[in-house]
């Protein structure tokens, strides 16, 4: 038995760095997300760049589904897809383009973060994960370290009321879908699953689709080739390497996970826009770091 044991060790350490691995990436895109919409909202409008985005996504994706020639979703998984496209490929980037556009960056960053703490409640009463009281410990000490980035990057707080309601409301539609999309990831692949949640995605934004070819013609080239990073990297190559990771965990660690976001998007700001965070940003950050690193012991 032991032999058995120390044989089949390996390949589970393996998946496990695999996993860590495909969230790290994910974290890092998504982070760098913050930076592309701040550019692009220049000159696209939250519902075209969404649009944009997830139509160029879509494509990138079904390219890939046609070359791996996997066996489709069934039926019966079509409805769960279809929620997952409409609330977090849909929904949630049109509302968080929009917040953008009224609440700074960190503030931004500090209320989408509530999204990790109800996929946690939620993964435990529903998908019966449980609450891990290393994942609430690590949570609560991530929370805290976005708290503190949101204050010291914060210009105008909660004070833009709609602003803060979006960013909530987006943290809504992200942790829902969240705990949806991780039953169907041990029936179907990871690359299907984003691609037919990304398309659904897209059709609810079809109705910007006169605004998004008026902007185009009026827009710079930096906000264009913003728009295609932002349809290829955060979204395409991001959402299939979080579906990979989320099917060899739990939903509550990869949604801690996330908290390595806003001092990622803090330290990609200084080095992209030239955006010099405060020290008490790095104190945060090194809060979220820890936190993760509780999640995952």
């Amino acid at each position: 038995m032991a032999t058995l044991e120390t044989a089949a060790s390996p390949p589970a350490e393996r998946e496990r760095a695999l996993a860590l691995g495909a969230g790290l990436v994910t974290v890092t895109l998504w982070a760098s997300a913050f930076v592309g919409i701040r550019s692009a909202s220049h000159h696209l409008s939250p519902g075209a760049l969404a649009l944009g985005r997830l139509s160029i996504a879509s494509l990138a994706l079904g390219l890939i589904v046609l070359a791996r020639r996997e066996r489709l979703p069934s039926r019966r998984d079509l409805g769960t897809i279809a929620l997952v496209g409409v609330f977090w490929f849909g929904l949630y980037n049109i509302a968080l383009n929009e917040a953008e556009r009224r609440v700074d960056a960190g503030t931004a960053a500090m209320l989408v973060a509530v999204g990790p703490i109800v996929i946690a409640v939620l993964a435990g009463f529903l998908l019966h994960e449980g609450f891990p009281r290393m994942l609430l410990v690590g949570c609560a000490i991530a929370f805290v370290g976005v708290v503190i980035i949101g204050l010291a990057t914060s210009e105008r707080g909660v004070a833009a009321g709609w602003g803060a309601v979006l960013c909530l409301a987006a943290a809504a539609f992200y942790a829902g879908a969240v705990v949806a999309q991780k039953p169907l990831l041990s029936q179907a692949s990871a690359a299907h699953v984003t691609w037919l949640a990304c398309l659904i995605g897209a059709a609810v934004c079809l109705p910007f689709a006169p605004t998004l070819f008026d902007e185009l013609g009026r827009a710079d080239g930096s906000s264009i080739a913003w728009m295609v990073y932002l349809g290829i990297f955060p979204t395409a190559v991001a959402f299939t390497t979080w579906a990979y990771a989320l099917a060899r965990t739990t939903a509550g660690r990869m949604g801690a996970m996330t908290y390595l976001a806003p001092p990622v998007a803090i330290l990609l700001s200084w080095a992209i826009l030239s955006e010099t965070p405060e020290l008490l940003a790095f104190v945060g950050g090194g809060l979220c770091l820890a936190g993760v690193v509780t999640t995952r012991r």
